[in-house]
């Protein structure tokens, strides 16, 4: 899929927009399915890169995989296939994807055994992976890391249930444990658990399977092991980060845009951070309204001090829109510091925004203090290259508001989280093309 991206800037857009299914709720639904050997049909997935290679994974690992529309999936795991996950096959296609890792709990869960190469993803700072296995450890499992082959493997005759004091809040270490814990003997209490509507989505379908799990959308999860689970059907949330992105284009470019069935209540305090930019925008039923807005001015705090955003656990402010925010402020009227502090190195790409014409000083690896042009002077458009998912994303908003012609290179980074995102963008009025 890889290329780039011509995308001539400055123009208005206008119109309607869905946003995709969520990708970090997918990953972690796809390997549910897992857990039990009756059907589960899963609606809304987004048709993107990485959900798709954890299908082919699933295929592979021989769940029986039937499509009944589009981003509309029937799994069946009633007969798979061991020896792939042993195989160099697995070790290739699991190294590729950092979702994969997903796939342990419930392995090890229902098979008593589970394998994983060392994953990959996006290169944004060290995103470690303990916090998982000190989960499947306490849960009574054996651990063991191949260093020559690179590859995790975890064994256990049964699992049983325990009180698990997490280290960091991690949304996929919590998903892991949760779907180990949901086959073991007796209770798991999980302390310190990630939050996030992905999770609690998860959660809820699990307990739709059989599951008994108290304490969805809490730090405390309680979860009461059963002996098996059965088929359901679960629809993926729509994704909170690409309505963000798409609420920060609509600033950028001065668009009249509405964003339709956004599941309003699960977007947390999203809405509200954008307002505090100084973008409007309404709740029209369970769409969100963003009229054409010439300029838009960053709020200050009561005290008259400068705004600050920054990322938290949920129900905190998401990392992935951090790289929206920085962009968006760069043509606000105003400064605010934005500061990341659950990953480092997703910051570097300002030096493409500030090669563009924008106001931003780089504190350190985890602040950048920008000061808004008020669309006085528009970014230049130039070429670039995109770092990960998120950031070319960002990048793509800046350019789609730059004057003239950008390119972006390594593209296949945005095409791993964004559903047809060239399409759906002309089909708002942005000159984009895919070369």
């Amino acid at each position: 899929m890889s290329g780039s991206f011509k995308i001539k800037g400055g123009k208005r857009l206008h119109g309607e927009i869905t946003p995709q299914g969520a990708k970090n709720e997918a990953l972690q639904i796809l390997c549910a399915v897992l857990l039990t050997d009756e059907e589960v049909r899963v609606k809304n997935i987004p048709d993107i890169h990485d959900v798709n290679r954890l299908i082919e994974i699933l295929g592979d690992f021989g769940v029986k995989i039937t499509k009944n529309a589009h981003g509309d999936y029937t799994f069946k795991s009633d007969a798979v296939n061991f020896d792939y996950i042993k195989s160099n096959d697995f070790k290739k296609d699991g190294s590729r994807l950092r979702g994969s890792i997903m796939l342990l709990g419930p392995m090890l869960a229902r098979y008593g055994e589970a394998y994983m190469p060392t994953p990959g993803g996006d290169k944004i700072g060290r995103r470690r992976l303990d916090t998982h296995f000190q989960g499947f450890v306490e849960l009574g499992a054996e651990f063991h890391y191949d260093e020559t082959e690179y590859l995790y493997s975890l064994k256990a005759k049964e699992l049983h249930g325990k009180f698990i004091l997490l280290e960091e809040a991690s949304v996929t270490g919590t998903a892991n444990i949760v779907m180990a814990a949901v086959l073991a003997k007796g209770k798991t209490s999980i302390y310190n658990a990630a939050c996030e509507p992905y999770l609690q989505q998860l959660c809820k379908m699990l307990n739709r399977m059989g599951a008994n799990i108290s304490g969805i959308g809490s730090n405390l999860l309680i979860i009461e092991g059963v002996d098996q689970l059965h088929g359901t059907e679960h629809t993926m949330l729509p994704d909170m980060v690409e309505i963000g992105s798409w609420i920060g284009l609509a600033a950028m470019t001065k668009s009249e845009i509405t964003i339709k069935n956004v599941n309003w209540n699960e977007l947390g305090v999203i809405p509200n951070t954008f307002r505090k930019l100084g973008i409007q925008l309404e709740q029209r039923g369970d769409d969100i309204y963003i009229p054409a807005q010439d300029h838009y001015k960053i709020q200050k705090f009561i005290d008259g001090s400068i705004l600050t955003v920054s990322d938290a656990p949920w129900p905190g402010f998401t990392p992935d829109l951090l790289s929206i925010i920085l962009v968006v402020a760069t043509q606000a009227k105003g400064t605010v510091l934005v500061h990341q502090k659950m990953f480092e190195s997703r910051l570097f790409f300002v030096d493409k925004l500030i090669d563009m014409g924008a106001q931003i000083i780089l504190c350190d690896p985890h602040r950048a203090t920008v000061v808004g042009l008020n669309h006085e002077s528009p970014l230049r458009g130039t070429t670039m290259i995109s770092p990960d998912i998120r950031a070319g994303n960002a990048l793509l908003i800046a350019a789609l508001s730059a004057e003239g012609n950008s390119i972006i290179h390594n593209i296949e980074q945005i095409d791993r989280g964004y559903e047809n995102i060239d399409g759906r963008l002309k089909a708002l009025g942005a000159d984009i093309e895919r070369i």
